[in-house]
């Protein structure tokens, strides 16, 4: 079975690194990635398979130029040929990951890139958010019924089902949806994280985050609200300049993302109230009623010589009120736990 599908499956989280622009145009960075992200832990690398041909057009028309945000003023051909990863790269970074033993992972964009991601035996797909709404990229990517991570960025309801729907029809029901606000970075304000509970409930699958916020708190919360799959953009430094650079983790921060996130999961536990071997322990330093005056048989229990303190060897609290009043049996020193041969009736 695909260790991604199985991992999530056994509801374990599942954290993937994505490369995407941060080899800056060196194969050497971008198998340093590979190394870097396999240190910090994450479970996959991520990267995408495209070129500039085959996800937009060499057009000077106005609309192909971008206005405003992390790439303004930017012609979407030179974007994506600055922040492409070269076809031929594809194999060797592949086989990079095999080498140090993290899973592989890409993002096509086209017919011809699946072709080749299934000749070089890509076992994992995802969709990008912008191409949530390629019915028939998806339908394709579907056929090769392998796992598949949709991104739901700028997805309404209807298109995200549709995108699900597309899968299912072609028998492929191994899909996990990606919450994802498409903006680099993205705002806290804007990433509407309860939406994950509800995905899952709508749409009857496994759901995750890519995350395009700064840090790990993001991440952290979605795993919280039921989150399996996290994808966070990894680079070897943010000084090295390329389109995803500003928005992307250094190793360390990676490192600290991967150990946030599985913490989280670890704190979620279940849905009960069995103690813990540590709390069981610590109810030695619960409250419980302890003579707190030498007392002399025939006295009187009073608020003054019996109270309630820690730690638990005496008589429960619930019946300190009930023998207030009560006489003593023999003569207790102070500091000793009460228990009910002290008095002359058990209430």
């Amino acid at each position: 079975m695909n260790s991604m599908w199985e991992k999530v499956m056994n509801g374990e989280v599942y954290t993937i690194a994505e490369m995407s622009g941060n080899h800056a145009g060196s194969l050497e960075n971008a198998l340093a990635i590979v190394h870097a992200a396999k240190k910090a832990g994450a479970d996959c690398l991520k990267i995408q398979t495209y070129t500039a041909d085959t996800i937009t057009l060499d057009s000077d028309n106005e609309c192909f130029y971008i206005h405003g945000g992390t790439w303004d003023g930017y012609r979407l051909y030179e974007l994506y040929k600055e922040a492409g990863t070269p076809l031929e790269w594809n194999k060797v970074i592949k086989e990079e990951c095999e080498k140090v033993g993290i899973d592989f992972l890409s993002t096509p964009f086209d017919k011809t890139a699946v072709d080749l991601l299934e000749d070089i035996g890509a076992e994992i797909y995802k969709i990008a958010s912008p191409e949530l709404i390629d019915i028939p990229l998806i339908e394709y990517v579907a056929s090769k019924k392998k796992p598949m991570l949709i991104s739901c960025g700028m997805g309404s309801e209807e298109e995200i089902r549709e995108a699900v729907e597309t899968c299912l029809k072609q028998g492929n029901d191994k899909v996990i949806l990606l919450k994802c606000c498409s903006d680099y970075p993205a705002q806290y304000d804007e990433m509407n994280l309860n939406a994950i509970p509800d995905m899952q409930k709508k749409y009857n699958v496994r759901v995750g985050l890519s995350d395009h916020s700064m840090g790990s708190l993001a991440s952290v919360v979605a795993v919280s609200l039921g989150a399996l799959v996290i994808e966070k953009h990894m680079c070897l430094s943010r000084d090295i300049e390329n389109p995803d650079c500003s928005f992307s983790m250094e190793p360390a921060e990676f490192a600290q993302l991967v150990e946030d996130v599985k913490n989280a999961k670890k704190t979620l536990g279940t849905a009960n109230y069995k103690l813990s071997d540590g709390e069981e322990r610590s109810k030695l330093f619960r409250k419980s009623i302890f003579v707190a005056q030498d007392i002399k048989e025939g006295q009187i229990l009073t608020d003054e010589n019996i109270r309630v303190v820690r730690p638990s060897n005496g008589l429960h609290p619930r019946y300190y009120n009930g023998i207030l009043g009560k006489k003593i049996t023999k003569n207790i020193s102070k500091g000793t736990p009460f228990d009910w041969s002290m008095i002359e009736e058990k209430e």
